[in-house]
């Protein structure tokens, strides 16, 4: 049986593995669940200070970055595997999402968001009128009134 290997197809895989990719950078890796009322959003982010962290919200794109300083070049080095340098990943949210609520929380290496669901998008029940009466609800301000047909 002949196999066939492509060097730089196995390049490319390792070079993923290692560095990550556009779709799923290693740098940044992020979990993210529903809880609730609220999306969380978690970025491991070990070794990088606080005040390095920076947010950024435009319409309902999330952009978080955060730097990590470079090595001291007065040490002598035996090993340098972990990455250096500012990095940056953004986050389409979903329309339903608030994005002008947002909390952000940096505590032993994980950054967390926590995202509330937009009021517009949450569940709401609507009565049904009997007869020749029917009830309209106001988003606005949640008040009933009985209009009559």
């Amino acid at each position: 049986m002949l196999m066939r290997t492509d060097p730089f197809r196995e390049l490319d895989r390792f070079a993923q593995q290692v560095l990550g990719t556009a779709a799923r950078p290693a740098v940044m890796p992020m979990d993210a669940w529903r809880e609730g009322e609220e999306f969380v959003v978690e970025f491991d982010l070990p070794g990088i200070n606080a005040d390095s962290l920076d947010i950024d919200i435009e319409r309902n794109v999330v952009t978080v970055r955060a730097e990590r300083p470079g090595v001291d070049p007065n040490r002598e080095m035996l090993a340098t595997e972990r990455p250096r340098g500012v990095f940056s990943r953004q986050l389409v949210l979903g329309e339903n999402l608030d994005t002008e609520k947002i909390e952000a929380r940096y505590s032993e290496g994980v950054l967390s968001l926590r995202i509330p669901v937009a009021e517009k998008a949450k569940p709401r029940k609507i009565s049904v009128g009997r007869g020749d009466r029917h009830t309209a609800i106001d988003d606005r301000t949640a008040q009933r009134e009985v209009v009559n047909a």
